[in-house]
């Protein structure tokens, strides 16, 4: 059995001690790479004395920061090694607490919890004359809440690890999971990638068929195609627990279940651990910014007041998405949450998060109404909600403190400075952002300009335009264009021809032929230029048909749009199979050379008339002919090292849907001609709507 703990508890017992010092943080770097944020030094530094203070307190008052955040071992039910069950929870406006279910027929007030201290309840159950618990594995169970008015109320442990639903049902039902062999992982945590190259899926949608797919299903059928593909990360959504599946799993109820819609806790736990064995990284979406509305089975109402975990009020609701928001300033919500992420990774051992909604974490208007510009005095002010703030620099904190190799992606409109440094450079912690902006920019792009007139230096700068010092991952489309209502890229592109003719055994329409083209230089041009990680969502690095869309009532709760048709890959003659390839050989080509892990891109030319975009990036060159019809002859480019130019990837090759143009082993050399601030130089014919990517042949990229 492999050792997941990266550090050890007593190491963790004094974390404060580490951090609450004069010299912290350290803004050199940051003021260094980013000069404006100079004027709101103190407010950096006031916001990283809070967060140590906070740490510190939770230390003193828990014993230890560990023990604080492994409280999913002390709450919900525990069974001790003589089969004794310890129930506790925290309602603090109940009047009582029982526990009833299927082990007490239902008896509403048979089994009463024994009130505690700060609103916390608990409850001792004897084992059966035979010494077994009296509570046996997939039992249905219910808390009962008499509230301060006198009303009853059948509720859900917060803590609940399981939750299942009958098909007749319209809510979810606690079941104790506790099986008698628990599930044994196999296989350690691969290294972090350098280069991280993220599968952004969805486990219900991961098969052509019209149905919820499995854990199972994608175990076997999925994460051998996203090896194959070249992705060393998949990221996983809708795993915590949503009672409604239209939500996209991003209105949880059960905050420490995974969603029984797609099999066990022990199937999860295969399809880590199989991930693992792959190779593959494996994060999980989490949700911790608001939370389902639902209260007979999510977390609303629980103790019958609105304020249990939740801010009273107005302010404790979503104008938008109509969901709850967590009060960060209580003690017993940061239990909670930091619990809930330790409880992913050491129960299922993901080995990351991708943290959903941060944004409006952030702000008290939580993004909404509001059009960021940039000016530094939006992100700090009373504005911020600094209990937030706070809350997600322990999270990253602890997180990296126990599992260095711990991977955290913050879901940011804002632009948020500092939100990937370090909390010690005077940041928030996480590792990468995502580049929104990005997938925007090529929707408008699409919608709204011709192709002649393409403003590549506007596309170069969305691209470019990131904070420095701080990772960020991108995208070219993620779940959000693939949704209805939108459209993916290649429906953009090819729309309604996409259904009679994508087959290679005709010749391509222009439609067509323009679409496979710009597919693939929109998806080179984001993964290469545009960030430190990139991103693509399940299917449409294929160029998936069609759009996303759950069942519900407006399409007659149907599943043919919620699934995703791998089948036409598989199919020879089909033009998807195309689109794979050159995916695939884009992450090959990226996983050799590692542009990801290198600095940002040297751009050497960009010439708006030609529409051709060239840069140099870890010791490559990448060449983009964006023009509908112009090829080019001995076009001249730049390089910084002489010697032996070579094709490593060229998406004009016919097996990705290609014309040909180019003879691939082709050798380019370099001469001693200045251009374009470069002291080396080579002609090159590019045909129009090309991308190249070519290496040095004296460089050894090993080194």
């Amino acid at each position: 059995m492999p050792v997941y703990r990266s550090v050890k508890t007593e190491s963790v017992t004094a974390m404060s001690d580490l951090i609450i010092n004069e010299t912290l943080p350290n803004l050199n770097a940051f003021v260094q790479a980013d000069p404006y944020i100079r004027h709101y030094k103190g407010e950096l530094r006031r916001r990283y004395k809070r967060f140590a203070e906070h740490l510190a307190q939770l230390e003193e008052a828990e014993g230890t920061f560990d023990r604080f955040t492994l409280s999913y071992q002390y709450f919900g039910i525990q069974r001790r090694s003589d089969n004794v069950l310890v129930l506790r929870e925290w309602a603090p406006g109940a009047e009582a607490v029982f526990l009833t279910g299927d082990f007490n027929s239902w008896e509403k007030q048979s089994h009463p919890f024994a009130q505690k201290e700060f609103g916390k309840w608990e409850l001792y159950l004897a084992p059966k004359v035979d010494k077994s618990p009296v509570i046996k594995h997939l039992t249905k169970l219910k808390l009962v809440v008499l509230t301060k008015t006198g009303e009853y109320l059948f509720r859900i442990s917060p803590w609940a690890k399981y939750v299942t639903k009958m098909l007749d049902s319209v809510t979810y039902d606690w079941t104790h999971w506790d099986p008698p062999q628990p599930y044994q992982f196999q296989h350690p945590r691969p290294p972090r990638p350098s280069s991280l190259r993220i599968y952004e899926a969805h486990v219900g949608i991961g098969s052509p068929e019209e149905k919820i797919a499995s854990y199972k299903n994608f175990t076997r059928d999925v994460l051998p195609r996203i090896k194959d593909l070249g992705y060393n990360c998949v990221q996983l959504m809708a795993i915590m627990e949503h009672a409604y599946y239209a939500s996209f799993g991003y209105q949880v109820t059960n905050f420490f279940a995974a969603s029984s819609r797609f099999g066990t806790p022990d199937d999860l736990k295969h399809l880590v651990d199989t991930a693992h064995s792959l190779g593959i990284t494996v994060l999980l979406d989490v949700v911790h910014s608001h939370a389902s509305s639902n209260t007979e089975d999510g977390l609303n109402y629980f103790d019958g007041t609105d304020s249990c975990f939740f801010h009273g009020g107005s302010r404790g609701n979503h104008s938008l998405w109509g969901s709850r928001l967590f009060n960060y300033s209580s003690w017993e919500v940061v239990r909670f949450l930091l619990s809930n992420l330790r409880w992913w990774m050491e129960e299922y051992h993901f080995d990351g998060f991708r943290f959903d909604g941060v944004t409006s974490m952030l702000y008290h208007h939580h993004g909404i109404g509001t059009s960021f510009s940039g000016n530094y005095g939006e992100y700090f002010g009373m504005h911020v909600d600094e209990n937030a703030v706070v809350y997600l620099m322990l999270a990253n904190h602890i997180l990296h403190m126990l599992y260095p190799q711990c991977i955290t992606v913050a879901e940011d409109v804002s632009g948020m400075p500092g939100l990937c440094r370090s909390i010690e450079e005077g940041g928030l912690g996480f590792d990468y952002r995502l580049t929104m902006a990005v997938p925007d920019k090529w929707i408008q792009v699409l919608k709204e300009v011709w192709d002649e007139d393409w403003d590549l230096g506007n596309i170069v700068y969305t691209l470019t335009n990131r904070r420095r010092g701080e990772a960020s991952v991108t995208y070219a489309e993620s779940h959000d264009q693939a949704l209805v209502g939108d459209k993916s890229l290649a429906f953009w592109l090819m729309d309604k021809e996409m259904y009679t003719n994508m087959s290679a055994l005709i010749t391509m329409t222009p439609v067509i032929d323009r679409g496979i083209q710009l597919h693939k230089l929109i998806r080179l041009l984001t993964h290469s230029l545009g960030g430190e990680g990139y991103l693509n969502f399940i299917g449409n690095e294929f160029g998936h048909p069609e759009w996303l869309d759950f069942p519900r009532k407006g399409n007659n709760e149907s599943y043919y749009y919620a699934r995703r048709q791998f089948n036409l890959v598989d199919i020879e003659h089909l033009r998807y199979r195309q689109l794979y390839a050159f995916d695939r050989d884009m992450n090959l080509t990226e996983d050799k050379y590692g542009w990801l892990a290198a600095g940002q891109a040297a751009v050497t030319t960009l010439n708006q008339a030609d529409k051709v975009i060239v840069f140099e990036r870890a010791n490559l060159l990448f060449i983009f002919n964006f023009h509908p019809c112009n090829s080019y002859t001995d076009y001249r480019v730049a390089v910084e090292h002489a010697g032996k130019y070579k094709i490593k990837l060229n998406s004009d090759e016919l097996q990705y849907g290609g014309h040909g143009r180019l003879v691939q082993d082709t050798e380019f050399f370099t001469e001693p001609m200045p251009f374009n601030g470069r002291a080396q130089s080579f002609l090159i014919y590019i045909p129009c709507r090309t991308a190249l990517i070519l290496a040095n042949e004296d460089i050894d990229f090993r080194l």
